[in-house]
């Protein structure tokens, strides 16, 4: 199977897998806790009991980074799941139904894309409780929107599909059609466009994080890490850059399986298949 599958989505997968177990199985991993204080000294080098160093305040930086990218995943992980179900549902609903309930449903996700997402978050970040639960619908709802006009433009053609009038002619319902006869046909382009998505969050929730609007201290994600750490390049500690790196490679290694997943989608097809 790994000989039809690109070296570059090889690496990517290998990568992407890696990160997954690593927050699947943190504490297990972490030779510390997360905000346990081991050392008197402020960002130490790396040695053979502290790999990473130490951060700002003497924490092991290697178990707040295994930590920090457990929170990341898990975050980035649920809001893209969020997002996907409402943006793919309602697309899909409103290419069945049409008329005025489209018409309804494109104008209000035309009014919210019209907001940068970023100044949207803020702004509502800003008056409710910063909490795991908030910032998972916050991300998820404003990337629905995404998603939205994704489902619904592949609706639209699958709709018109000979075996979607079949079923409509069988007196099959709606939620029939959604997910018997649209779902299975729009999944590739969907399930390609979702790892695009999750990179979307994982870099949102860092810059949410990093402004200091994100996930809370004690507790951090990758980003938070970043900020938690940035006043140490003015001294030459790099220890902002192991989280920034670990972000980046991250977001490569989905970037290259989606796109390996994005090249096998073919155009529509014309059987339920």
């Amino acid at each position: 199977m790994f000989v039809r599958i690109p070296f570059a989505a090889i690496i990517g997968i290998c990568f992407t897998l890696s990160f997954f177990l690593i927050a699947l199985f943190a504490p297990l991993i972490a030779p510390y806790g997360y905000d346990e204080v081991v050392s008197n000294g402020f960002w130490e080098p790396a040695t053979s009991e502290f790999l990473l160093g130490t951060d700002g305040i003497g924490r092991d930086l290697l178990s707040r980074m295994i930590y920090g990218l457990r929170t990341t995943i898990w975050i980035a992980t649920l809001a893209t799941i969020l997002s996907f179900t409402t943006g793919s549902v309602l697309g899909f609903l409103a290419a069945v139904m049409g008329g005025w309930i489209d018409q309804a449903l494109s104008r209000f996700v035309d009014l919210l894309m019209s907001i940068p997402s970023l100044i949207f978050a803020l702004v509502i970040l800003s008056i409710t409780p910063i909490t795991i639960l908030i910032l998972i619908l916050v991300m998820g709802l404003l990337d629905a929107t995404r998603v939205y006009r994704l489902a619904r433009a592949v609706a639209v053609d699958i709709n018109v599909m000979d075996y979607v009038e079949a079923a409509k002619l069988r007196g099959e319902n709606r939620w029939w059609i959604i997910f018997r006869e649209i779902l299975p046909n729009a999944l590739s382009p969907l399930v390609a466009e979702m790892g695009l998505r999750f990179i979307f969050a994982v870099l949102f929730i860092s810059t949410l994080s990093f402004l200091g609007l994100g996930i809370q201290p004690p507790q951090a994600d990758l980003g938070g890490i970043v900020k938690e750490n940035a006043e140490g390049l003015t001294y030459g500690i790099g220890a902002a850059l192991y989280p920034a790196i670990t972000i980046a490679i991250l977001a490569i290694s989905v970037n290259l399986v989606a796109d390996w997943i994005l090249s096998r989608t073919t155009s529509l097809k014309g059987g339920r298949g």
